[in-house]
Formats: C-alpha cells, structure tokens, sequence
C-alpha cells in the first residue's frame, strides 16, 4: 500500500440538534474539531415520520397564490 495517499483519520465532536454531544473518528477538520448538525436522525422527518412546514418568508402563500387556478375548469 502506497504510504502518504490517505487523509488524517482523527477524532472529532458532533453536536446533535438537541445538544447531545459524542465523539467518533472522521477526516473532518482537525483533531478535536465540532461539527454541529442542522438535521439529525432525531429531527428530520424521513426518520421521525412527522411532516413540519418550514415557511420561510411566505413561499408556500407565493406558490399557492401562483398557481389557484391550475386545474380549474372555466365555465
């Protein structure tokens, strides 16, 4: 096996989205770097099966405003 072709496999911190801490080994950062995660197992909904609506400044009113009369027939 070629020597120096593999990249530095150290341990890091992930920070859940609860605040749950653990430790596991990564070629993320540097040794004792934290990654902090936006979605978890415990918060996404392909896991949890509840769906939860992010409406971020209106886009789901935009959309459904856009397009009411997709559809409809006019009489």
């Amino acid at each position: 096996m070629k020597s120096n072709i593999h990249p530095d496999y150290h341990e890091i911190n992930i920070v859940m989205t609860d605040g749950t801490e653990f430790k596991t080994r990564s070629c993320y950062g540097n040794e004792g770097a934290t990654l902090r995660l936006d979605i978890d197992p415990k918060s996404h909904p392909a896991w949890t099966g509840q769906q939860r609506i992010n409406d971020s400044g209106g886009q789901i009113a935009k959309f459904n405003k856009k397009f009411a009369g997709i559809g409809m027939r006019k009489g």
